[in-house]
């Protein structure tokens, strides 16, 4: 008896793409396309939402190879004090001392297309609730004498802040 086909004749994405993705990594030197794809998991996400790998080279007659990380100037120094960390995490993906030596290359937030990452900034999970109207108010009231409109607004939120803490 024949097994009956639930697909209807389509084909799994994954699938389909499998074979582009490995040869776009491979072409990158991404001998295993995991770097790339599981990228946040490799590195935590920390470390993912501020970097990007963008090519692992090979040099001649060297062994292991470079990471290169991409990422904004402002988060280069934080990428480089976390280096050992994240060739630690990436060589345990491959098994293996794989990647002998960690780059990190920046880009700023506008650019050349091909040079430019967005960067996702994610709410945290424990991120706190937005205040209640009543406590807008309240923090709008304190600041009413204040003429500067930055300051102003500046001491709202730092007063909206310090009323939630104290209710708490």
């Amino acid at each position: 008896m024949k097994r009956r086909s639930t697909t209807y004749g389509f084909a799994q994405t994954g699938g389909l793409l499998k074979q582009n993705i490995r040869r776009a990594s491979e072409s990158r030197g991404f001998a295993q396309s995991r770097v790339l794809t599981h990228w946040e998991e490799i590195a935590g996400a920390e470390m993912a939402a501020i970097s990007r790998p963008v090519e692992i080279g090979y040099g001649r007659g060297s062994l292991g190879a470079t990471l290169t990380l991409l990422t904004t100037g402002a988060n280069a120094p934080l990428l480089e004090m976390r280096k050992e960390e994240l060739r630690e995490r990436v060589n345990a993906i491959y098994g293996y001392n794989a990647i002998a030596r960690i780059r990190v290359t920046q880009t700023a937030a506008t650019g050349f297309a091909e040079g430019r990452v967005a960067f996702e900034h994610r709410a945290k999970p424990n991120a706190k609730p937005a205040p209640t109207p009543e406590i807008v108010a309240e923090a709008h009231n304190a600041t009413e004498g204040v003429t500067d409109e930055g300051l102003r607004q500046a001491l709202e939120r730092l007063g909206a802040n310090v009323i939630t803490k104290s209710q708490r």
